[in-house]
């Protein structure tokens, strides 16, 4: 739960993963096209956009341009009265060619124990490295976070984008972000003020938003 509520010039950005769909938790989907949000999904992005709901001033919903990112925002940018910007900088992380790879099969490779305990050494077999993603990642949100200074600005995106964007705003070197859990349609927080961002909630899957509104 928050402890701190953003100053009055703070820019309050709320990102938001997308919901479940029929392989999470089994594939590596990457940026591959054609992967919808499952009933499950559908249900929790409703839920999110209930919770978000009671943020009655908020500027802008982005998301992510692939359809579950996109499926999750719908609900979230129409109970706000909105609608849902894309932003490329938002997108997954490139997964080359482990794309669409069960995690079962992942996990036995060698390289998988880099991709847990020194990330920032790792880049994807023709795909983007864990370093790329997270200074994409941070890039975009400074841009959004600019463009709506002193607002309010939900953003829909992946669950490694969001993790590296949280350990970026709570300075924790980027092979820690592991243990960072963002689950799906959690919220997670952040306020940028100028004395530098302050992380409010983390994975948050319930409960009111309402002490996120700025003061």
């Amino acid at each position: 739960m928050a402890t701190k509520k953003p100053a009055p010039d703070a820019t309050l950005v709320l990102f938001v993963r997308h919901g479940q769909t029929p392989t999470t938790g089994k594939v590596l989907p990457g940026r591959a096209t054609g992967l919808h949000l499952s009933d499950a999904g559908r249900q929790q992005a409703e839920r999110a956009a209930e919770r978000l709901k009671v943020l009655t001033k908020v500027d802008a919903v982005y998301a992510s341009p692939l359809e579950r990112a996109k499926e999750t925002a719908a609900p979230i940018a129409k109970a706000l009265g909105l609608r849902t910007s894309i932003d490329k900088g938002l997108l997954e992380c490139d997964f080359g060619d482990w794309t669409g790879a069960e995690l079962k099969k992942l996990v036995k490779k060698p390289e998988w124990s880099t991709v847990q305990r020194a990330p920032s050494t790792f880049r994807f077999p023709n795909g983007e490295s864990f370093t790329e993603m997270q200074t994409r990642m941070v890039g975009a949100v400074d841009r959004l976070r600019a463009a709506h200074r002193g607002g309010v600005v939900v953003c829909v995106s992946h669950a490694d984008p969001i993790k590296a964007v949280l350990a970026h705003a709570m300075g924790t070197h980027l092979d820690l972000f592991q243990r960072i859990v963002v689950s799906t349609c959690s919220v997670s927080a952040v306020a940028y003020t100028g004395a530098g961002p302050i992380v409010l909630t983390v994975n948050s899957t319930g409960g009111s938003l309402a002490e996120l509104r700025p003061s």
